[in-house]
C-alpha cells in the first residue's frame, strides 16, 4: 500500500455521465484520484488512511476561462474550483505572484499571451498588462509567437478575433498560427467578437471559442458545422451579471441552438473581468439550465475525469432539482 494513499468515504457520488454511487469510497494518490473512480467502501484495503466526508463527491470543479493574474485564486479555490484555465494573462505576472505548487492554489493551465493583430485587442485595453498579448505580424512571425507561448508553458494557444475593437488577423497568419499550434501538438483557442468572427474562426479550423458568441445570431446551418468539431466556453454571466440585456439574450439563443445541434459546452466565467463571484458562479449554472441543460449535463460540462486535480464535494447531499441546484452546488468545497 502506497504512504501517499489516501481513502475519501462519502455517502455518494458522480463521476461522469450516468455513473452515480451511493455510499463509495475514493483513492487519492497525493492528493488526487487514482483509478477509475468511485468503487465499493469494501474494497479499501486494511489499514489506508481514510478521510470521511459526509456529503456527496464528485471530480473537482474547472473554470474553463478565468484571467489569473487579475483575481485572488486562493479565493476561487475557497469557493469550490479546483480548477482554472487561464486564458490570457501575462506569465511574468502569474509567476510573479503564484508560488508552484502553493496547497491553497486551484491547478492551472495556461495558454500564454492573446496572440493578436497589430494594433489589435486586447492592446487598447486598460487591463491589458505588457506581456498579456503578442502582435504577429506576418506568417513567418507566427511560429515564433507560438513558439514563445510553448516555452513559457502554454498548454493551448489563444487567439483575439475582434473585428468591432480593431484589427484582425489576417486569413493567412491566423491559418499560419493554427497550423504551428497543432504542429505542436497545441489546440487553438479563439476570442470572437464582431461580425462574421465566428465563421472565420470555424473556416479556419479553430476548436474552442472562449466565448458564447454574443455580437452577432450565429444562423443554423453554421451552427449545424460548429457544433461538429468545436466546443464553446459559456461566459453567459457577464452580459449582465444578473440584469436581461441584448447581449445576454443572443449569447442565451445561441447556446441554447449550439446545444440543440451537440456542440460540446465548457463551463467558463471570464474571472477577472466585472462582478462575478470567487469560485462556483450560481447565475452562470442557472444560465446554463436555462439554456436547455440538465444539472447532469452542467456537472460535465464543469469537470473532466481525466484531469489531475483534486476532487470537490457538497456537505450532505447535492440538491438536483434544477430550481434549487445551483444553490446547492454553490455549497461545493475542494476536498
Amino acid at each position: 500500500m502506497d504512504i501517499a494513499d489516501e481513502w475519501l468515504l462519502a455517502d455518494s457520488a458522480w463521476w461522469g455521465s450516468g455513473r452515480w454511487f451511493g455510499r463509495c469510497a475514493l483513492r487519492l494518490h497525493q492528493g488526487v484520484p487514482a483509478g477509475s473512480g468511485p468503487v465499493a467502501p469494501e474494497a479499501v484495503p486494511a489499514g489506508a488512511r481514510i478521510r470521511k466526508l459526509d456529503g456527496f463527491v464528485l471530480p473537482g470543479l474547472r473554470d474553463a476561462h478565468v484571467h489569473c493574474g487579475l483575481v485572488d485564486l486562493r479565493s476561487v479555490r475557497a469557493g469550490g474550483i479546483a480548477e482554472v484555465h487561464d486564458l490570457g494573462s501575462a506569465p511574468g505576472a502569474l509567476e510573479a505572484h503564484l508560488p508552484a505548487d502553493d496547497p491553497a492554489l486551484p491547478r492551472m493551465q495556461v495558454v500564454g499571451a492573446f496572440l493578436t493583430a497589430p494594433r489589435g485587442y486586447p492592446s487598447d485595453r486598460s487591463w491589458a498588462d505588457a506581456g498579456s498579448f503578442r502582435e504577429v505580424r506576418s506568417p513567418l512571425d507566427a511560429a515564433a509567437a507560438v513558439g514563445e507561448q510553448q516555452q513559457v508553458g502554454a498548454r493551448a494557444i489563444k487567439v483575439a478575433l475582434n473585428s468591432a475593437a480593431g484589427p484582425v488577423l489576417p486569413a493567412s497568419v491566423l491559418a499560419a498560427i493554427v497550423t504551428a499550434a497543432h504542429d505542436a501538438g497545441l489546440g487553438v483557442i479563439a476570442h470572437v467578437e464582431g461580425e462574421g468572427m465566428t465563421r472565420f474562426a470555424c473556416d479556419n479550423g479553430i476548436e474552442r471559442l472562449a466565448h458564447t458568441p454574443w455580437t452577432e445570431r450565429v444562423d443554423d446551418r453554421l451552427l449545424a458545422d460548429v457544433a461538429q468539431g468545436m466546443s464553446w466556453v459559456s461566459t453567459l454571466d457577464i452580459h449582465g451579471f444578473g440584469a436581461d440585456t441584448p447581449q445576454l439574450r443572443t449569447a442565451t439563443d445561441n447556446l441554447r441552438r449550439f446545444v440543440e445541434h451537440g456542440g460540446v459546452v465548457h463551463y467558463g466565467t471570464d474571472l477577472g473581468n466585472g462582478p462575478l463571484p470567487l469560485g462556483v458562479n450560481p447565475r452562470e449554472v442557472n444560465a446554463l439550465l436555462a439554456v436547455g441543460l440538465t444539472p447532469e449535463d452542467v456537472l460535465t460540462a464543469m469537470t473532466d475525469v481525466r484531469s489531475p486535480c483534486p476532487p470537490c464535494w457538497v456537505p450532505g447531499a447535492l440538491d438536483l432539482t434544477p430550481a434549487r441546484f445551483a444553490d446547492s452546488l454553490s455549497r461545493v468545497q475542494v476536498a
